[in-house]
């Protein structure tokens, strides 16, 4: 869908961030760290995030660090935030509650 590759705007971004605290832009990408109990908490949370992304085909960078993750989206062909950064960015939110 066209949406999914259009590049977000600056308006949108900020009220994007606005409305999902934990979430920061830098170096262009939405960037979260989650917190677990431990380190199997924090890979099964990667394994659902994972499916999540294999599932939309938008991939994030994860960083690993024994019980925190850090999230970091960007869509790369359109060179910048779209849409689907923000969905899964969503999607995470709601896989690291479960």
């Amino acid at each position: 869908m066209a949406r999914d590759r259009t590049r977000l705007g600056d308006a949108e971004v900020q009220g994007w961030l606005k409305a999902h605290p934990g979430w920061a832009l830098e170096g262009g990408m939405i960037r979260r760290t989650f917190g677990f109990a431990d380190f199997r908490a924090a890979m099964a949370f990667v394994n659902r995030v994972a499916d999540a992304a294999e599932a939309a085909n938008h991939h994030p960078d994860i960083d690993i660090r024994y019980s925190k993750v850090t999230l970091a989206l960007i869509t790369h062909d359109a060179g910048g935030l779209t849409w689907r950064d923000t969905k899964l960015a969503e999607d995470a939110d709601a896989l690291a509650a479960t």
